[in-house]
């Protein structure tokens, strides 16, 4: 599992995503893209993935919904401190999870791991690294 935020920008040709690096500068306003890639060797079901969100940040898409994408059902539920998405089958691959954030408060915030397990065998877990986030006013 590998965890990415990029800001996003719109320009004339659309939307332009940026990585976010220690060099760039946040303010608060600015729209976030969090990227989720998964890499998953084997057929799995019933997985919980749970992605921590920073205090300084808060979640454009707030209605929880099921989604359907490249070939993946799940349910994404948005809560206070994460977002949170509900797998009942996912068949051996690479996934993209993706969702946007506004800043919302200027401090230096940790933006949380991000977990991925299984809710029956819960010995099959995996957690990406924190993401420390500085937010200028």
């Amino acid at each position: 599992m590998h965890k990415q935020l990029f800001v996003q920008k719109a320009s004339a040709k659309g939307d332009v995503l940026t990585p976010l690096t220690a060099t760039n500068i946040l303010a608060p306003g600015d729209l976030l893209k969090v990227c989720i890639e998964i890499y998953c060797d084997r057929d799995m079901e019933y997985i919980h993935l749970k992605d921590m969100r920073s205090s300084g940040f808060e979640p454009v898409n707030v209605i929880s919904r099921y989604k359907y994408q490249d070939g993946l059902g799940y349910y994404e539920s948005t809560k206070d401190a994460s977002t949170n998405f509900f797998i009942s089958y996912m068949p051996k691959g690479t996934y993209v999870f993706e969702y946007p954030l506004r800043v919302t408060h200027a401090g230096n915030f940790s933006n949380g791991i991000t977990s991925l397990q299984s809710m029956y065998a819960p010995e099959f877990t995996t957690h990406s690294a924190g993401i420390r986030v500085n937010v200028k006013p």
